[in-house]
């Protein structure tokens, strides 16, 4: 499973791809926007938005790459790993 992080805390990128490893999901972070996020996000199983720590326009970009696509989206206003736990125990299934 594919999974793509928008938004979140640039030092825990790799808090975030380990977690994503347990769950045997493959992962791209991106904590904030450099450059456009087009062609970067791809078709993602899942796309993980945390929306307190990104901007409207990041918000807006990652929903039109992956508009139209078989791609779920889970929000979360909180950018913890608990969140982040929460959110792969919906859709994930652990290793």
């Amino acid at each position: 499973m594919s999974v793509v992080i928008v938004g979140g805390n640039e030092c825990m990128v790799r808090q975030y791809k380990d977690l994503c490893k347990t769950y045997s999901c493959k992962a791209k972070v991106y904590p904030k926007m450099n450059g456009s996020l087009r062609n970067k996000i791809g078709t993602p199983d899942l796309l993980v938005l945390f929306t307190n720590t990104m901007s409207h326009k990041m918000l807006q970009c990652a929903l039109n790459e992956t508009k139209g696509g078989e791609t779920v989206i889970a929000r979360s206003h909180s950018s913890s790993m608990a969140a982040l736990k929460t959110i792969l125990d919906e859709h994930a299934v652990v290793a």
